[in-house]
C-alpha cells in the first residue's frame, strides 16, 4: 500500500475535526458566533463519542483514494467532470474500488475520472429547474439544510456562492462529499464549502445570517412544517432568499394531505399541502413575496435504481398499474419550488 494513504486503522485513533478547521474559523466570527461556539462540541458528539458503525469502513475507503497530479474540475459541469491528464490504470482502479466502498450514492451524479457515478437521483434535473429563478449568488453565504452528498452546494460554489454550509446527519453522505473535495481542491485550491453531519435543529436558533437557505426534499419530512419554515426563515438575514422544495397535492388553498401512514412507501411523510397552503404557511411565518417558480412530478428517468444504488426506488413505490399514483394510492409525487425574502 502507497505509504502516503492513510488507512481507517490510523484514521480511526485521529480527530476528523481538522476537516473543519477553517470553517471554524469563520464560524467564530460575526453573527455566526454562536454556532461558532458550540460546533466542535457537536461535530465531537456525532463523528467520535457516537461513531456510526461503519465509520471506519468508509474511511478505509475514502482513505484509500490515490493523491493525484494534473486534476482538473468544472463546478458547473452536470457531473462537476473530475479529470486528470497524469492518472496511470492502477490508480484508476484504486479510484472505482474506493468510490464503490461508498456505495449507495443518490445525489448527483458523478465523475471520478473513467469512474462515471449514476446516482439514484438526477440532482442536476432539480439544479437546472431552480436555479434559473435564484437570485445571483455572487458573493453570498448560502446554508443548504439536507444536503445529501452535497451535490447541489457544489453547484451553488460553481454558480459564485462565497461560501457553502450543509447540514445533513448521513455521515456516509459526509463521506461521499469528502471524496469529491479531495479532488475539487487538488485542481482548484482550498473551497469554500463544508458539509456538517448535523441536523437542523443543531443550528443556533436566530442567526440571522446567512445570505441564501435551501432546503429541498425536508419539509414533507418535518412533524412540524411551520416550525421548519420558522427555523429557516431564522437563519436569514433581513432580504435573504429562501430555496424551498417540497411534495405538494393538487388542490385548493387550505387542503392538506396526511398519510394514513406510508406515503411512497416512505413512514416518514407528514404533509403535503396544495402549492396555495404552502404559500399561506410562507406569509404566515413572515416571508414575503412567496412564489411557486416550479411544479414538476418526478419521473422514473429522474429517481431510479442505479449500479451505484441497487436498492429500491420510485418505480417500486408507485402503482404498477398507474405512476400517476403511489402504491398506497395517493397521488404521485409533485414537487414544488417557492422562493421567497425574510
Amino acid at each position: 500500500m502507497n505509504p502516503d494513504i492513510l488507512t481507517a486503522d490510523i484514521a480511526s485513533s485521529e480527530s476528523l475535526l481538522p476537516w473543519f478547521d477553517e470553517l471554524r474559523s469563520f464560524l467564530n466570527e460575526g453573527k455566526f458566533a454562536p454556532w461558532g461556539a458550540v460546533v466542535e462540541q457537536q461535530l465531537q458528539g456525532v463523528l467520535h463519542d457516537n461513531e456510526h458503525g461503519d465509520q471506519r469502513r468508509w474511511l478505509d475507503a475514502l482513505y484509500s483514494l490515490p493523491d493525484l497530479e494534473q486534476v482538473n474540475c468544472d463546478l458547473t459541469a452536470h457531473d462537476l467532470a473530475l479529470t486528470s491528464t497524469n492518472i496511470s490504470n492502477e490508480q484508476q482502479v484504486a479510484v472505482l474500488a474506493a468510490v464503490q466502498g461508498l456505495i449507495p450514492w443518490r445525489k448527483g451524479p458523478f465523475q471520478f475520472f473513467d469512474t462515471h457515478i449514476e446516482t439514484e437521483w438526477r440532482s442536476d434535473w432539480k439544479w437546472d429547474r431552480v436555479a434559473p429563478h435564484l437570485s445571483p449568488l455572487h458573493g453570498r453565504v448560502v446554508l443548504d439544510v439536507g444536503c445529501g452528498s452535497g451535490y447541489h452546494m457544489w453547484r451553488m460554489l460553481g454558480d459564485g456562492a462565497a461560501r457553502v454550509i450543509g447540514v445533513d446527519p448521513s455521515r456516509l453522505f459526509l463521506m461521499q462529499f469528502q471524496a469529491v473535495k479531495k479532488y475539487a481542491e487538488a485542481a482548484l485550491g482550498k473551497l469554500p464549502a463544508d458539509l456538517l453531519p448535523l441536523k437542523m435543529e443543531d443550528v443556533p436558533p436566530r442567526l440571522k445570517a446567512f445570505d441564501t437557505v435551501f432546503s429541498m426534499g425536508v419539509l414533507y419530512h418535518r412533524k412540524s412544517p411551520i416550525d421548519h419554515l420558522q427555523e429557516l426563515r431564522d437563519t436569514l438575514r433581513p432580504g435573504g432568499e429562501l430555496v424551498l422544495e417540497t411534495l405538494v397535492i393538487d388542490g385548493p388553498l387550505g387542503e392538506v394531505l396526511m398519510p394514513e401512514d406510508r406515503y411512497a412507501m416512505m413512514r416518514n411523510v407528514w404533509f403535503l399541502p396544495s402549492p396555495e397552503t404552502l404559500l399561506l404557511w410562507c406569509r404566515r411565518v413572515g416571508f414575503k413575496n412567496a412564489r411557486i417558480v416550479d411544479l414538476n412530478q418526478t419521473s422514473l428517468q429522474e429517481q431510479r435504481s442505479t449500479d451505484w444504488m441497487t436498492f429500491n426506488s420510485l418505480k417500486d413505490f408507485l402503482d404498477p398499474s398507474d405512476i400517476n399514483k403511489t402504491a398506497e394510492g395517493y397521488p404521485a409525487p409533485l414537487r414544488a419550488v417557492v422562493i421567497a425574502e425574510a
